[in-house]
């Protein structure tokens, strides 16, 4: 499994995934950076085979409290995006880690039927000064260099 997340260990709290459609049976640590699990539900490799690529969900009710200046990826993606002048930026299309940080990627809106053009940005406080369920907002110097 390739983790998105704080390791193996915080996904050790979760028994169910998928709508309870997968049920975790055994977890460990590949030694790389992901994990290697097996569900009860999957019989052999090549039932297992079948399910790559597949991304696994819990409930967002058996997530862990957020504290002051978190997020989740989640929350972000489909969030309007402005500057801190008041321009309409785009949407937040997704959030990466490519090692030094998340980076959220931002769509422009689209025009003349084109889709837009998008643009990266540091998901540091001065980069993104605020955000919360309704809007991110983007210190206009970084939104201007895209």
């Amino acid at each position: 499994m390739k983790l998105f997340g704080e390791g193996v260990e915080s996904l050790k709290r979760f028994r169910a995934f998928n709508d309870s459609a997968l049920t975790l049976a055994k977890l460990r640590d590949d030694g790389k950076g992901g994990a290697i699990a097996r569900f009860s539900e999957i019989a052999d490799r090549t039932a297992a085979e079948k399910l790559r690529g597949t991304l696994l969900t819990v409930p967002r009710s058996a997530l862990p409290p957020l504290a002051e200046g978190e997020y989740y990826h989640a929350d972000l993606i489909g969030l309007p995006a402005v500057s801190t002048d008041g321009e309409h930026l785009g949407e937040v299309i997704a959030v990466d880690n490519f090692g030094a940080g998340d980076v959220i990627e931002i769509e422009r809106p689209s025009s003349d039927g084109k889709r837009g053009k998008r643009f990266m940005v540091p998901m540091r406080i001065e980069a993104v000064p605020e955000w919360n369920d309704e809007r991110l907002v983007i210190t206009a110097a970084y939104a201007a260099e895209a």
